[in-house]
């Protein structure tokens, strides 16, 4: 080879600066940081897990005293731990037998259990963040009706008996109207006038719900159009008939944001959680083929196909 070969001649490429180029070397590099980082979270994973071989670690042990601590307010005398690491013995030897027969195939319980222990899984793994002012706002005005306080009405009544006076209860309650026209809440008049009533006589802002489920929904649904300040009626309930006398009646309201900014975060907090725990279990989910019998109801979400069609 003479003097201008050399010189045109280019170096061969080193052994090593081959490799560092190479696409597998590459793989087994980011492979093996994985498997340290893995075992170095999970230290107890790569221990043996066959039959023969329970290791109870530092942390068990520290586990089980806090377990007995938050229990009886006191740490467990030597034998009682002594006790305690007996029953976690025979807990986990238990449970490599009945996992090696077999016995957690098909058992409501332990699928029940198991399934319990993902949605536990997916509440870690569904992590929040700090939603910002302005965001929170944003979903507070979309979700205002969430919100909202409902009317609050403050009344006295006087209650008339269908078991006592019959046919003629309404009758009754309008003639003691006329007595008590014009006056005062507290009169004379009011005495013997009318029965009595097994529950209250005077309720304090009770919201629509709350008297409905004492008067029913009709007499509920009347007070809100009452006049506050003089007696009003019959009105009909379920139990009887009624005059009312309002005192106040707070119509609903949306409360500004700043009054219940707390309450709005921890809904959107709620939200944003379960959103995070459909999304994770939607992508679950797309995994499988669901294959339902052919009289199944039609199923939400995911593929499904019926046992005559997946036989085919």
């Amino acid at each position: 080879m003479n003097s201008c070969d050399l010189a045109s001649a280019k170096p061969a490429p080193s052994l090593l600066r081959r490799w560092r180029r190479e696409p597998l070397l590459h793989v087994l590099l980011i492979g093996a940081t994985l498997f340290v980082v893995y075992y170095a979270l999970n230290p107890r994973a790569g221990q043996r897990q066959d039959s023969n071989h329970i290791a109870i670690t530092a942390d068990d042990l520290a586990q089980i005293r806090l377990a007995w601590m938050a229990q009886w307010q006191r740490p467990p005398t030597p034998e009682e731990m002594r006790n305690l690491l007996d029953g976690k013995i025979r807990e986990e030897v238990l449970f490599r037998e009945a996992m090696a027969l077999g016995l957690d195939k098909d058992d409501t319980i332990v699928k029940r259990r198991l399934a319990q222990k993902m949605e536990f899984v997916m509440e870690d793994a569904s992590a929040l963040r700090e939603p910002a002012s302005d965001e929170l706002r944003r979903w507070f005005a979309q979700n205002a009706r969430r919100f909202a306080m409902p009317s609050l009405v403050t009344f006295r009544h006087l209650y008339f008996s269908p078991d006592r006076r019959g046919a003629h209860t309404r009758d009754d309650a309008a003639n003691a109207l006329n007595k008590l026209s014009s006056k005062p809440e507290e009169t004379p008049e009011l005495d013997g006038l009318s029965d009595r009533f097994m529950f209250q006589d005077f309720y304090a802002e009770g919201s629509p719900d709350q008297v409905a489920n004492i008067f029913g929904t009709s007499f509920a649904q009347a007070l809100p159009g009452l006049e506050p300040g003089k007696w009003q009626g019959p009105i009909e309930s379920g139990l009887g008939w009624h005059l009312v006398w309002v005192e106040s009646n707070i119509p609903g309201r949306v409360p500004a944001f700043e009054e219940i900014e707390a309450r709005v975060k921890s809904e959107w907090n709620d939200e944003q959680r379960a959103e995070g725990k459909r999304k994770m279990f939607d992508h679950m989910r797309s995994r499988y083929q669901i294959v339902l019998p052919e009289a199944a109801p039609a199923m939400p979400g995911g593929p499904v196909a019926h046992a005559a069609a997946a036989s085919r």
